[in-house]
């Protein structure tokens, strides 16, 4: 079983008690209603009839029993309606809340089905996608409710005629049975058209808004607005395609409710014997009406489930597998990054070299289990970060070359690394960064918001508050992506400088990648790269900082 559809059936086990009592108030609510039209359907004929009748058959006639039943019936009605709402969405929005954080951790996880998403595209799996889902929870008990309004209505149907029953239940059969059809064909694929407008439309717009400096700086404001509007035209033309596709399947379920109504009126009067009294007919034919409306009740539930399906085959892909599986985690610290190698323990400080483009950031972030690679390629901690179930992030604390921050404060941003570290700690990464006199100047401190991205600071301020973070996590090794790059010669030796009394601290091990020649010295063993792919490095030789690179078997320490 998939694992999407098997987790969606592991939480409507888990919601039964809730889904048990949706569906017993749902059918409260169609009987209600069959009974409730039914009724009020010939108690209004029958009184209009005992008043034409003259004073004393309208003062015989009893009004009290029927209004009665009538008041209750509607009372039972709303109280069920109300009922099958508040469980049917509590178990609906419970089970999304399990869904959404499995499949917010997937996307985190960085797997080959998503990385290929867009921003605006992943969020739009996790809102419009799972929103849909919800359909699977709410519409549990429509079938149930459609089967017990029928029974209802069929039964005060026939009380006028057997034929009027017939014509209700046919008309039901032809009313599910076409609109299931039409659902499947015409709504469910609009259905899925939609979603993935609406999926582009958002990655478009995180696309621009992340640009809107260059945007600004090249007069292209006119371009970008042309952009929105030509994806936004589209996700309209889609939505417009599905209501039309939605009326069509309504005015179905209409037509066919017409013709219900006319047949289970029209059939006792043309094939009883005796015609049945007036009120009999009008409570066959509200008795009609109100089973072919639970009956359009199923209709909604398979206009929706199209959607449902369709989302789940979107969403089915991010799942990956279970996130309770048994994960191995490294027991040492030592790193190889290719089969013939040299083995690196901790403490060691390695920079990656070679030309630009030719895998450098590719070769380190397979190591840390964030690109794919060949089993076999390289080891962390005596593990193969390219094998399933194998944890290897917790060795490293990486700085990227691109940085990411979030749009909240210094503290929040330095944070993600060790959300309980005390402000001690954050004080001591930010010096080690040479960026604690700017964050202590600014009003606020700690709490200075930064903007989205980091707006509010200079690049190298946001490549500083970058590298802050990864010293506040403290794992065996410190991966650096060129850390000072964009900073003035003066401030890069204060990193630099920094850096290299932080690792005799701590004893961390770094590996780094920097073309500046500032940073050269730090590193004691130099790994040359000509070409990585997902097989592994094309190309890697090994040696001593500052000597010939060569061969090297020998295990590289302090």
């Amino acid at each position: 079983m998939p694992p999407l559809e098997a987790l969606i059936r592991a939480e409507l086990r888990h919601q039964r008690p809730r889904l048990v009592i949706a569906t017993v108030a749902a059918i409260g609510v169609t009987c209600g209603s069959a009974l409730l039209l039914g009724l009020s359907g010939w108690f209004i004929t029958a009184s209009a009839l005992a008043g034409l009748a003259g004073p004393a058959v309208a003062h015989a006639f009893n009004y009290m029993l029927p209004s009665a039943f009538i008041r209750l019936l509607a009372i039972v009605r709303t109280g069920s309606r109300y009922v099958e709402r508040v469980a049917g969405h509590e178990a609906a929005l419970q089970g999304l809340g399990r869904l959404r954080p499995r499949l917010y951790a997937r996307l985190a996880e960085g797997g080959h089905a998503t990385r290929a998403l867009a921003v605006g595209e992943a969020s739009s799996r996790l809102i419009e996608d799972v929103d849909a889902i919800q359909t699977r929870f709410i519409r549990v008990a429509a079938p149930w409710a459609l089967g017990a309004g029928l029974a209802v209505s069929a039964g005060m149907a026939a009380l006028a005629h057997w034929t009027s029953a017939v014509a209700l239940l046919v008309g039901a059969g032809a009313l599910v049975l076409g609109s299931r059809w039409i659902a499947e064909r015409w709504v469910r694929p609009a259905a899925a058209l939609r979603q993935e407008a609406l999926g582009q439309l958002k990655a478009r717009l995180t696309d621009l808004e992340v640009a809107v400096p260059e945007v600004r700086a090249w007069s292209l404001e006119g371009w970008a607005t042309e952009e929105v509007a030509r994806v936004a035209d589209q996700a309209d033309a889609a939505g417009r395609v599905l209501a039309e596709r939605s009326g069509h399947l309504m005015s179905w379920a209409g037509a066919v409710t017409g013709l219900s109504l006319a047949a289970a009126t029209g059939l006792p009067l043309w094939l009883a014997p005796v015609a049945p009294p007036a009120p009999l007919i009008a409570l066959a034919a509200l008795a009609t009406a109100a089973g072919m409306e639970a009956a359009l009740g199923l209709v909604t539930a398979l206009r929706d489930a199209g959607a449902a399906r369709a989302a789940a085959a979107r969403l089915e892909p991010l799942m990956g597998a279970d996130p309770d599986r048994a994960v191995q985690r490294p027991e040492g610290d030592s790193l190889q990054f290719s089969p013939a190698g040299p083995t690196f323990v901790g403490g060691s400080r390695v920079r990656i070299a070679g030309p630009s483009g030719a895998g450098k950031t590719t070769l380190i972030e397979q190591m840390m289990g964030l690109r794919p690679v060949e089993p076999g390629q390289m080891s962390a901690g005596g593990l193969d970060p390219a094998l399933p179930d194998v944890d290897v992030r917790r060795l490293f604390a990486y700085a990227a070359q691109d940085v990411s921050l979030l749009n909240g404060t210094v503290a929040q941003n330095l944070r993600l690394a060790d959300p309980k570290a005390p402000e001690a700690l954050l004080w001591e990464a930010l010096e080690d960064a040479a960026l604690a006199e700017r964050i202590a100047g600014a009003s606020k401190g700690l709490d200075t918001p930064i903007g989205p991205g980091g707006a509010f600071l200079s690049g190298g301020e946001r490549r500083r508050l970058s590298l802050a973070r990864a010293y506040l996590r403290g794992s065996p090794w410190l991966v650096l992506d060129e850390p000072t790059e964009g900073l003035d010669a003066r401030t890069e030796q204060q990193v630099l400088h920094r850096l290299k009394a932080r690792l005799d601290r701590t004893a961390q091990g770094l590996v780094m990648i920097s073309h500046r020649p500032a940073g050269v010295a730090l590193c004691e063993a130099v790994i040359e790269v000509d070409g990585v792919t997902e097989a592994g490095a094309s190309a890697l030789a090994v040696g001593e900082q500052g000597q010939p690179v060569g061969p090297q078997d020998a295990e590289v320490g302090h």
